[in-house]
């Protein structure tokens, strides 16, 4: 069956099926009230969760080419964008790469993981459906008893729109580079209702050779009539992408002509993923049942154009899964959530270099190997009253996996790689979380201590390199205390500040030398703060913003470039210590329909190197974005980078070369959009 008829016989299927709503999304919260989902699987006041947790759902005024622009404005939070739709992630932490880039942070869609545990992909933003989205939320820190592998610096949550916004909408915006479209129809009649959405974005590339073409699905069915609430989503992406590689040069990124070339015009990158789940929930005489079953299936080919085998990596993984929790008040002061998550997967990897023998590099299969990976996830969350404000939250979770790999070509050594026979492994992490909060008339107070543990991504155990041994990768854990405050000052202004400190212990990464290190430790500390202000009838203002320290708590000499010897107390590179940014909004009286925001966006300097030798000097940018409303349609302008910075969205130093990925400079965006 062809890739094409296997997704529309999917998506046939899954429309078939009566659907639920996700019980957070069903409740209706007030003006003033915002309802979060993430923290606990249901629907709880974000003025009631002692968590570092962010959400908003302006979505489609952002109108955002990429999801950085949308996750700029969260305290902790740094997306470099890269190539096209690719998206390196720091949520309390540097821009990790890798296997600590694709295991430390979890990317969820309606709840459910996006990759399985062991096989997540480094740009985990760019099978997201983000261009249909209804909102997003973000946790930063270890997330507790809920999500467990993965889930180490932070969770990042893609939420699909619910059917019960009857209506449809069907938007077009063209940029210089950019052309977007969606369009989408919701119905609810009687407890029962649908949600179509299709968006598809073109890229023509602001460098030569990196277009992008990628298109996103969204159904979704819901039947809220019966004993069972049923909530049904289907979600396709399709991503064909042609990749640019960095420049090189020192500062040659403000170099706009320089800035537009593209030396690996080779690269490339294709995916393709299919998710499906159904969520059943009933409630019960003292509180309520869920329970999700789903499917995933995600297949990537793309050209190394990073190293010099040039050679074509393709992998794939499928997985059957469930999750379920059972939410229950017992007693008057006391509240008892536990489930158990269970899921199966198998996927394959194989590396291929066509080209000569080069350096260490040789032609032939670097690696093929398949790999069947089981885990059951138990976990527990207990509520009580200590007194009418004081409470505590006591929470645990455990993660059991097991890996059987396979290899698919000769053991041992290949030239620079090393691939280990057949063998098992088995990890087990227990994730604890402890939280002491306190209930004011107009604010929450809370300190908590967490553990975040995953197990290794199975690329870090099976797909090593000749100075490593097999079995070396160990289950990374980070240790996290936190403080934080959430409330109003007043009646115009409501804001949120939290301090953090943690400490991380095996964490994997590739030093210097390009080799792997399987037990770095860094530690993280650092104060997020993120206030809206109403200063007038008319004009309001929002803000985010971090101050953080990331160091190396360890000494790794290198053999070969002395001057990246990392030393105990070193920043970590690509680790900036302010991010942040501002938005002030304007919605004139005397210009019925009119809105705008002026945004800024900070980052600051950072270091490229290990041993702390080499900077950016961070940038500041500012967006401004006008709409006008006539009736059912909206138009709307988007101006970004309106003093044309010329600044880099990923700034590296390697092998002794000055590395960036350089902006679009400043562009315009017309957006059209016709609801009802």
């Amino acid at each position: 069956m062809s890739i094409r008829a296997l997704l529309l016989s999917t998506a046939l299927a899954a429309f078939a099926v009566p659907g639920m709503s996700v019980a957070a999304q069903e409740n209706q919260p007030g003006d003033d009230e915002i309802i979060v989902i993430t923290t606990e699987r249901r629907g709880t006041l974000l003025e009631e969760t002692p968590a570092a947790i962010s959400t908003f759902n302006d979505i489609d005024r952002i109108d955002a080419d990429h999801p950085s622009e949308i996750l700029a404005r969260v305290p902790g939070v740094m997306i470099d964008r890269n190539s096209g739709q690719e998206s390196l992630t720091a949520i309390r932490s540097p821009v990790l790469t890798g296997g600590a880039g694709a295991g430390s942070f979890l990317y969820l869609e309606n709840g459910v993981p996006i990759y399985a545990p062991g096989f997540a992909n480094v740009n985990g933003l760019f099978q997201t459906n983000t261009m249909l989205a209804d909102r997003i939320e973000v946790i930063r820190g270890p997330s507790g008893a809920f999500y467990g592998a993965n889930a180490i610096h932070g969770v990042i949550n893609v939420l699909s729109p619910h059917p019960s916004a009857n209506g449809q909408f069907a938007e077009v915006s063209l940029s210089e580079y950019h052309r977007k479209g969606e369009t989408g129809v919701s119905r609810m009649t009687r407890g029962k209702g649908f949600f179509i959405g299709l968006a598809v974005h073109d890229d023509f590339g602001y460098r030569t050779d990196s277009g992008v073409d990628q298109q996103e699905l969204v159904l979704r069915q819901v039947d809220e009539t019966g004993p069972w609430r049923r909530d049904t989503i289907l979600t396709v992406n399709n991503l064909n992408q042609e990749t640019a590689g960095y420049i090189e040069g020192e500062d040659i990124y403000k170099d706009r002509e320089a800035a537009r070339i593209n030396p690996n015009p080779e690269a490339f990158r294709d995916v393709k993923s299919i998710r499906l789940q159904s969520t059943f929930e009933r409630d019960t005489d003292d509180g309520m049942v869920s329970i999700t079953p789903y499917a995933r299936w995600s297949d990537m080919d793309f050209k190394q154009h990073f190293l010099p085998s040039q050679s074509l990596e393709e992998n794939s993984h499928w997985s059957l899964g469930a999750q379920s929790a059972f939410y229950a008040n017992p007693g008057e002061r006391f509240t008892l959530t536990w489930g158990l998550d269970a899921e199966y997967t198998e996927g394959w990897l194989t590396e291929v270099q066509e080209a000569p023998d080069i350096f260490s590099y040789r032609q032939g299969v670097h690696y093929d190997y398949d790999v069947t990976a089981v885990s059951l996830s138990p976990f527990a969350q207990a509520e009580t009253a200590l007194t009418e404000r004081l409470s505590l939250i006591a929470a645990a979770r455990a993660d059991w996996t097991r890996y059987a790999y396979t290899n698919n070509t000769e053991d041992g050594l290949f030239g620079r790689n090393l691939r280990p026979a057949d063998r098992t492994d088995e990890f087990l992490t227990v994730s604890p979380k402890f939280t002491l909060q306190r209930r004011g008339d107009d604010n929450l107070l809370w300190a908590s201590y967490s553990r975040g543990a995953r197990p290794p991504q199975t690329s870090d155990l099976y797909r090593l390199q000749s100075n490593e041994t097999v079995g070396l990768a160990k289950e990374e854990t980070i240790d996290s205390i936190e403080a934080g405050w959430r409330g109003q000052l007043g009646e115009r202004i409501s804001a949120t500040a939290i301090a953090f400190w943690m400490d991380k212990d095996n964490y994997y990464f590739r030093d210097a030398d390009g080799f792997n290190v399987a037990d770095g430790k860094t530690r993280h500390v650092g104060i997020e703060a993120e206030v809206t202000a109403r200063l007038s009838e008319t004009l309001s203002l929002s803000a985010n913003g971090t101050i953080a320290e990331h160091t190396y708590r360890f000494d790794r000499p290198v053999t070969s470039q002395v001057s990246e010897a990392i030393s105990k107390g070193d920043e970590v590179d690509t680790a900036p210590g302010t991010i942040g940014g501002a938005r002030l909004s304007w919605q004139p009286d005397i210009l019925s329909g009119v809105s705008s925001e002026l945004e800024w966006v900070h980052v600051g300097e950072y270091y490229l190197d290990a041993a702390n030798t080499t900077k950016y000097e961070g940038h500041d940018i500012f967006h401004l974005r006008a709409q006008k409303q006539f009736g059912f349609f909206t138009l709307r302008g988007t101006v970004r980078n309106i003093l044309d910075e010329e600044y880099a969205t990923r700034a590296d130093y390697a092998f002794g070369n000055y590395r960036y990925f350089p902006d679009e400079g400043r562009t315009l965006t017309i957006a059209l959009r016709l609801e009802n």
